[in-house]
């Protein structure tokens, strides 16, 4: 009998360990270096996917408060116009806290090696929610 609930316990963990879905901080900065390959290729309607598209998304920049994704996304791409102007992102993340179990905050740095135009680069505090079971951003302080 010993040997029937050890071996079922054993099977049990095993399936719990093996069966788990990815770590919630391992999906959100997954989605954050998504979003940098995206950049770098060019891409910033892509860039945009993984913020939440709703008049609610709130992006606050050095030129003040932008709200909504179609305004952010406008913002984005009057801001960065071509290649050499996007140059190429590089983001550090300096902490990720999950404030529950459908909410994130994320600290971070963000630099932009641009040759043409002189390398940039600041500070972000990215907020994510699960929203239909996605990561989304719904709010992003860029400075």
């Amino acid at each position: 009998m010993v040997k029937v609930f050890l071996s079922l316990f054993i099977c049990t963990q095993v399936i719990f360990v093996f069966g788990q879905k990815p770590n919630a901080k391992e999906e959100i900065k997954t989605l954050i270096f998504k979003q940098q390959d995206l950049w770098n290729a060019g891409d910033i309607p892509g860039f945009m996917e993984y913020y939440w598209k709703s008049d609610e998304l709130s992006f606050t920049g050095s030129k003040g408060v932008v709200k909504g994704w179609d305004a952010t996304l406008e913002r984005y791409i009057k801001s960065y116009p071509d290649r050499a102007t996007m140059g190429q992102l590089k983001f550090e993340i300096l902490n990720l806290d999950l404030l529950s179990k459908n909410a994130a905050s994320v600290l971070g740095k963000w630099n932009l090696i641009r040759p043409e135009k002189g390398d940039i680069g600041g500070y972000f505090t990215l907020i994510f929610k699960k929203i239909n079971g996605k990561w989304l951003i719904v709010s992003d302080h860029t400075s």
